[in-house]
Protein backbone atom coordinates (compact mmCIF):
# COMPACT_ATOMS: atom_id res chain seq x y z
CA UNK A 1 0.00 0.00 0.00
CA UNK A 2 1.37 3.42 -1.26
CA UNK A 3 1.71 6.12 1.55
CA UNK A 4 0.75 9.44 -0.06
CA UNK A 5 1.82 13.08 0.64
CA UNK A 6 -0.84 14.75 2.44
CA UNK A 7 -0.93 18.41 1.65
CA UNK A 8 -0.86 21.26 4.26
CA UNK A 9 1.63 23.08 6.58
CA UNK A 10 3.18 22.06 10.11
CA UNK A 11 3.35 24.22 11.92
CA UNK A 12 7.11 25.65 13.26
CA UNK A 13 8.23 23.67 16.65
CA UNK A 14 5.27 21.41 16.12
CA UNK A 15 5.47 17.89 14.51
CA UNK A 16 3.02 16.37 12.02
CA UNK A 17 -0.24 15.36 13.42
CA UNK A 18 1.01 16.52 16.80
CA UNK A 19 4.28 14.01 17.44
CA UNK A 20 6.81 14.27 18.89
CA UNK A 21 9.96 11.97 19.42
CA UNK A 22 12.47 12.54 22.42
CA UNK A 23 15.67 10.43 21.18
CA UNK A 24 18.68 10.00 23.49
CA UNK A 25 17.58 13.26 25.12
CA UNK A 26 17.23 15.68 21.39
CA UNK A 27 13.51 16.40 20.13
CA UNK A 28 12.62 15.10 17.03
CA UNK A 29 9.37 16.91 15.21
CA UNK A 30 8.02 14.65 11.95
CA UNK A 31 6.98 17.47 9.42
CA UNK A 32 5.95 15.41 6.66
CA UNK A 33 6.15 11.76 5.58
CA UNK A 34 5.26 9.67 2.17
CA UNK A 35 6.54 6.95 0.85
CA UNK A 36 9.59 9.03 -1.47
CA UNK A 37 10.50 10.83 1.59
CA UNK A 38 10.51 11.91 5.57
CA UNK A 39 11.47 15.25 6.72
CA UNK A 40 11.86 15.60 10.49
CA UNK A 41 13.27 18.70 12.76
CA UNK A 42 15.72 18.10 15.52
CA UNK A 43 16.70 20.23 17.78
CA UNK A 44 20.06 19.56 19.70
CA UNK A 45 21.61 21.28 22.65
CA UNK A 46 25.40 21.94 23.62
CA UNK A 47 27.01 18.27 23.52
CA UNK A 48 24.11 16.70 22.21
CA UNK A 49 24.74 14.88 18.50
CA UNK A 50 23.87 11.72 16.73
CA UNK A 51 27.36 9.53 16.42
CA UNK A 52 28.70 8.18 13.16
CA UNK A 53 26.47 6.31 10.77
CA UNK A 54 25.37 5.32 7.01
CA UNK A 55 21.70 5.21 5.59
CA UNK A 56 22.60 2.00 2.94
CA UNK A 57 19.14 2.77 1.37
CA UNK A 58 18.39 6.45 1.23
CA UNK A 59 20.06 9.69 0.66
CA UNK A 60 20.04 12.40 3.54
CA UNK A 61 20.07 16.43 4.00
CA UNK A 62 20.23 18.64 6.70
CA UNK A 63 19.47 22.42 6.18
CA UNK A 64 20.66 24.22 8.71
CA UNK A 65 18.02 26.84 10.44
CA UNK A 66 19.96 28.35 13.74
CA UNK A 67 22.43 27.70 14.82
CA UNK A 68 25.62 25.55 13.80
CA UNK A 69 26.05 21.87 13.35
CA UNK A 70 29.85 20.48 13.23
CA UNK A 71 30.03 17.30 10.65
CA UNK A 72 31.83 14.41 10.15
CA UNK A 73 31.06 13.24 6.76
CA UNK A 74 33.10 10.66 4.76
CA UNK A 75 35.86 10.77 7.52
CA UNK A 76 36.18 14.81 7.30
CA UNK A 77 35.14 17.01 9.56
CA UNK A 78 32.88 20.09 8.38
CA UNK A 79 30.80 22.62 9.65
CA UNK A 80 27.51 23.98 8.82
CA UNK A 81 25.98 27.60 9.56
CA UNK A 82 22.25 28.45 9.37
CA UNK A 83 21.03 28.41 6.19
CA UNK A 84 23.45 26.01 4.73
CA UNK A 85 22.61 22.67 3.16
CA UNK A 86 24.11 19.28 3.80
CA UNK A 87 24.10 16.48 1.16
CA UNK A 88 24.43 12.72 2.57
CA UNK A 89 24.28 10.06 -0.78
CA UNK A 90 23.59 6.55 0.43
CA UNK A 91 26.22 4.89 1.70
CA UNK A 92 28.41 7.97 3.50
CA UNK A 93 29.06 6.99 6.69
CA UNK A 94 27.91 10.85 8.71
CA UNK A 95 27.58 12.34 12.43
CA UNK A 96 26.38 15.60 13.51
CA UNK A 97 27.57 17.24 16.82
CA UNK A 98 26.39 20.45 18.35
CA UNK A 99 29.91 21.50 19.63
CA UNK A 100 28.87 25.01 20.06
CA UNK A 101 27.69 26.52 23.55
CA UNK A 102 24.56 27.01 21.69
CA UNK A 103 21.05 25.50 20.61
CA UNK A 104 20.83 24.08 16.73
CA UNK A 105 17.47 23.69 14.94
CA UNK A 106 17.80 21.68 11.59
CA UNK A 107 15.42 20.28 9.31
CA UNK A 108 16.50 16.90 7.82
CA UNK A 109 15.18 15.28 4.75
CA UNK A 110 15.97 11.06 3.76
CA UNK A 111 14.52 10.32 0.13
CA UNK A 112 12.79 8.03 0.15
CA UNK A 113 11.60 7.19 3.38
CA UNK A 114 12.18 3.48 4.29
CA UNK A 115 12.02 2.71 7.86
CA UNK A 116 13.14 5.89 9.60
CA UNK A 117 9.83 6.92 10.52
CA UNK A 118 9.14 3.45 12.29
CA UNK A 119 12.47 3.64 13.88
CA UNK A 120 12.18 6.99 15.22
CA UNK A 121 8.49 6.11 16.74
CA UNK A 122 9.72 2.80 18.17
CA UNK A 123 13.32 4.76 19.71
CA UNK A 124 11.21 7.77 21.38
CA UNK A 125 12.16 7.55 24.90
CA UNK A 126 14.63 4.87 24.75
CA UNK A 127 17.80 5.65 27.14
CA UNK A 128 20.35 2.32 26.85
CA UNK A 129 22.49 3.64 23.49
CA UNK A 130 23.48 -0.52 23.22
CA UNK A 131 19.53 -1.25 22.42
CA UNK A 132 19.05 2.19 19.86
CA UNK A 133 21.90 0.78 17.75
CA UNK A 134 21.03 -2.77 17.71
CA UNK A 135 16.85 -1.50 16.56
CA UNK A 136 18.77 0.87 14.28
CA UNK A 137 20.21 -1.83 12.63
CA UNK A 138 16.54 -3.65 12.23
CA UNK A 139 15.80 -0.37 10.79
CA UNK A 140 18.73 0.24 7.60
CA UNK A 141 20.64 2.77 9.94
CA UNK A 142 23.89 1.65 10.57
CA UNK A 143 25.88 2.59 13.39
CA UNK A 144 29.99 2.67 13.32
CA UNK A 145 31.86 2.19 15.90
CA UNK A 146 33.06 5.00 18.44
CA UNK A 147 36.25 5.85 17.05
CA UNK A 148 34.64 6.53 13.96
CA UNK A 149 33.39 9.64 15.61
CA UNK A 150 37.09 11.14 16.64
Amino acid sequence: MEKELEKGVTANGEGYAGTEWNILGQVYFPKATCDSTFAFETNSDPGQFVPVHVHPTQEEFILVQEGELDLKLDGKWMKAKAGDLVRMPRGVPHGYFNKSDKPARALFWVSPARKLEALFEKLHNMTDPEEVVKISALHEVDFLPPEAND
